[in-house]
């Protein structure tokens, strides 16, 4: 059999990567949340985003070490795998899907929310079923097809930022003066107390979440060793830092975090800054900025379940099949198209409680694994760096556990029952525990997969 049928195409450069995880991020979405993160903290939405940023670099950090170490797709299903243990990594890669699996779904139900508020008179499956099969139809296409629509939207995405900022920034000019724009009250004001920001960093983490799925493209990256942790700190850095910025700008406009409704206190504020013409564009923008990160998270998902399939964790004909002439997974890609189809019958807050739970659990368990690692690697000799392999890690992880453990009950008991369900699959696929799950000879694979470029 030829071995360029079970590999993928490295053609995706830094560039390409990094465009890709912000897409997943949706930049937009810290003015989406703005309203519910203002309330939290009390009027301090950008301390927020900050001390956010600060916990999830931690986490990036550990993704890095482990894409350097495994060039490969799976993400943290592949490294707690390779780097605690076989029957610890199927579950984390079964809490993760549901991160994955819901996600587009996510994804497009927001976006046809937008829609219909818009143009009322449209049904509502009807722009569900246009995200899906857009989406779906580029990612069949091809990683480079999808690369370039996605390039397109998230030019316009970062316009519509950029023109929300500078609004925001003339605005506030004209009210105050130019010293006005030097006004510290967004980071702290009376209202802010340390449990506000911490509530609110947990909330604003969400937003964080996708930095970790360009792990997931490491097979169809060139020079993933070298890229792949560089893409995986700009994602967070570059992603946070527009986060930090957009919700300072727009704090400044609104102190405080009194609104008309605080899930929609974005077009207020946009209504504000530009009248109803940028409102309109703003619009568009939400709409572009969901179109652009459903096509990232479906690429993702089904890399995923492609690595999944290859182990034999998921059955293998099925999940780890690469159409011969597109060199895609493609029946991947339509089962997650399919899964979006829930969106029907379900409401963003029900969906966003999979996602977190699963989306946490990964990101504790990457921390466990660089310092699972570290171990193994004195125990063979070597003398680790402590600060990287150690105090980072273990720091990330903490960060994590304590998001984790406040998620929402309904999405603690979701992901719990969700679990409930992977350890008797588990036991099913290793007889009872009496052997490791299916694993993949990933030095060859790693082989075959560079030979086929």
């Amino acid at each position: 059999m030829d071995p360029s049928e079970h590999t993928l195409a490295r053609t995706l450069t830094l560039k390409s990567v990094v465009l890709f995880g912000l897409a997943y991020m949706t930049p937009l979405i810290v003015l989406g949340t703005f309203g519910v993160v203002a309330d939290t903290t009390g009027g301090a939405v950008p301390t927020a985003y900050l001390l956010a940023l600060c916990a999830m670099l931690f986490t990036a950090h550990s993704y890095g070490k482990m894409a350097a170490a495994y060039p490969v797709a799976g993400s943290a299903y592949t490294y707690v795998r390779e780097a605690i243990d076989g029957r610890v990594g199927f579950l984390v890669g079964w809490a993760t899907l549901l991160d994955y699996f819901f996600l587009p779904m996510v994804i497009w139900l927001i976006g046809g929310a937008y829609l219909q508020a818009e143009f009322p008179g449209v049904p509502f499956w009807v722009w569900i079923l246009g995200f899906i099969v857009l989406t779906t139809a580029l990612n069949v296409r091809g990683i480079k097809t999808a690369e370039r629509v996605n390039d397109l939207l998230m030019v316009f995405q970062f316009l519509v930022i950029a023109f929300f900022v500078l609004l925001s920034l003339r605005h506030v000019v004209q009210l105050g003066g130019a010293g006005a724009l030097a006004d510290t009250t967004p980071f702290a004001n009376h209202a802010t107390t340390l449990a506000g920001i911490s509530a609110g960093a947990a909330i604003a983490a969400y937003s964080f979440l996708g930095f970790d799925a360009v792990t997931t493209l490491t097979e169809e990256t060139i020079e993933p060793k070298r890229t792949m942790p560089r893409a995986i700190l700009l994602v967070a850095l570059i992603g946070g830092g527009i986060f930090v910025a957009v919700a300072y700008a727009t704090q400044l406009v609104h102190p405080g975090s009194v609104f008309t409704d605080a899930d929609s206190a974005a077009f207020e504020i946009a209504r504000v800054i530009g009248g109803d013409v940028f409102a309109s564009v703003f619009l568009a923008g939400l709409v572009v900025a969901q179109f652009a990160s459903g096509i990232s998270a479906q690429a993702s998902t089904s890399r995923l379940l492609l690595a999944m399939g290859r182990d034999s964790v998921l059955p293998r004909r099925t999940f780890g099949w690469i159409h011969p002439r597109l060199r895609t997974p493609v029946f991947n890609i339509l089962l997650t198209g399919a899964v979006g189809l829930i969106a029907l019958r379900m409401n963003v807050a029900t969906s966003t409680s999979f996602i977190n739970f699963g989306a946490f659990t990964a990101f504790t368990f990457v921390n466990l694994s660089v310092l699972a690692t570290y171990l193994r690697s004195r125990r063979a000799g070597d003398r680790p760096r402590v600060l990287p392999y150690v105090i980072a890690p273990v720091t990330g992880a903490a960060v994590d556990i304590w998001l984790l453990a406040h998620l929402d009950s309904k999405a603690q008991l979701l992901g719990l029952i969700w679990l409930a369900v992977g350890v008797g699959y588990l036991t099913y696929l290793t007889k009872g525990f009496r052997r490791p799950p299916p694993k993949m000879d990933l030095t060859e694979d790693s082989r075959t997969a560079d030979a086929a470029v």
